[in-house]
């Protein structure tokens, strides 16, 4: 069983055999823990994209994907876009970049279009995947139970942006103000971290008759004490009890048997019409917005070249991380993955640049297909979750 589980979660990295293009669109660069893709062309625009590592093993995991959004060269055609910053481990962010687009796909092809409905369900559906293999996988690797990862996407087509959303990564947009030629920051995820008060409040609704579904410790705001977010594909060990008791490491059991979910799988959607004045959208994970207001990424993106953009916010939080730790960002960047993480965590940005003339065009015109996975450095394979 864990070999079998091996070879499928091997496979997932293997050199994709459909039509999408290994094109130099779709190759990075590395540098030291650093990725990056300065440039490349999407359905919609330009893109930027940059990855740096900070944990032993990247737990953030992204992809662009550009051209037919279904199973039918008909399509609807647009961009898609993921970023899922993973915890506990790389497993689930790492399913999620193989198993979501895939998901998506399918279901656009039933439906024949694009919609919320579509969206929803391809998370539901990762979801079920993956805990299907939890449930596979839990007499001899029970510790799976306990990863799990938050899940950004963006998805455009027919001139909509959607924007679906699990745990605290973000999406901006940066909105061109014609009046005074100032680019604004407009937030379009809804976050689901146990630090806002909203989140708290809607634990609290859902489970009335728990006074401990929020725990302040150490001076963070955590469900049940143990995890920020209220939200995530994964973390099956707090959605159902019967992964919740042993042989799970005690410090994830609770001592109350689990009579509903307490986090949720079920992602925030919004859609917006994109206008000719909306200029480009990041999407990052939480590690940029540890660093970076909104207004400042967006004017870092705006007051400079779009080459390089992600890989830009990314040095300049790295800049950040080393400044609050009072060194300087040479010295940062000599301290090797593992240990980086105690000066800042992973960090992945993706920019989207708009080009409203190819925003506006129909979903059914054609183009060529492009995916782009963002990367850490290369170790050996090492599939399950930390046994300690």
């Amino acid at each position: 069983m864990l070999t079998g589980l091996m070879n499928f979660l091997r496979a997932c990295f293997r050199p994709r055999s459909d039509s999408y293009v290994k094109s130099s669109d779709a190759v990075g660069r590395q540098d030291g823990l650093l990725w990056y893709k300065d440039s490349g062309q999407h359905f919609n625009g330009e893109f930027s994209m940059a990855v740096v590592q900070a944990n032993n093993l990247l737990e953030d995991q992204s992809q662009l994907e550009s051209g037919c959004l279904s199973l039918h060269e008909s399509g609807p055609y647009g961009t898609f876009v993921g970023v899922y910053d993973g915890h506990g481990g790389p497993e689930t962010s790492r399913f999620i970049n193989v198993q979501l687009f895939q998901h998506l796909k399918k279901f656009t092809s039933e439906h024949q279009s694009m919609s919320e409905e579509v969206i929803r369900k391809a998370f539901h559906a990762t979801e079920e995947s993956f805990t299907s293999i939890v449930r596979k996988q839990w007499p001899i690797q029970p510790q799976l139970a306990a990863v799990g990862s938050c899940c950004l996407v963006g998805v455009i087509c027919s001139g909509n942006l959607y924007i679906a959303n699990l745990g605290d990564s973000r999406a901006v947009l940066g909105r061109l103000v014609k009046a005074t030629g100032e680019v604004l920051a407009i937030q379009l995820s809804a976050e689901h971290n146990a630090c806002i008060e909203s989140v708290r409040q809607e634990l609290h609704s859902v489970h009335p008759d728990d006074p401990q579904i929020v725990v302040l410790k150490h001076n963070v705001w955590r469900v049940k004490g143990l995890i920020q977010i209220s939200r995530s594909i994964g973390d099956v060990y707090l959605k159902k009890a019967e992964f919740n008791r042993e042989p799970l490491y005690a410090k994830f059991r609770l001592r109350e048997p689990i009579k509903r979910p307490i986090l949720s799988s079920d992602p925030s959607i919004s859609v917006h019409q994109l206008q000719p004045h909306d200029q480009f959208i990041i999407f990052a994970s939480d590690g940029l917005w540890e660093h970076l207001s909104n207004q400042e990424a967006v004017d870092i993106v705006q007051k400079h070249p779009h080459n390089g953009s992600a890989k830009r916010l990314v040095k300049t939080a790295m800049h950040e991380a080393a400044k609050k730790r009072e060194m300087r960002y040479s010295d940062l960047k000599k301290i090797d993955r593992g240990v980086r993480r105690h000066f800042h965590d992973d960090i992945t940005v993706i920019v989207l640049f708009l080009d409203s003339n190819l925003v506006s065009k129909a979903s059914t015109a054609k183009g060529q297909n492009l995916s782009v996975k963002g990367s850490g450095i290369s170790l050996p394979s090492r599939i399950l979750a930390p046994s300690a």
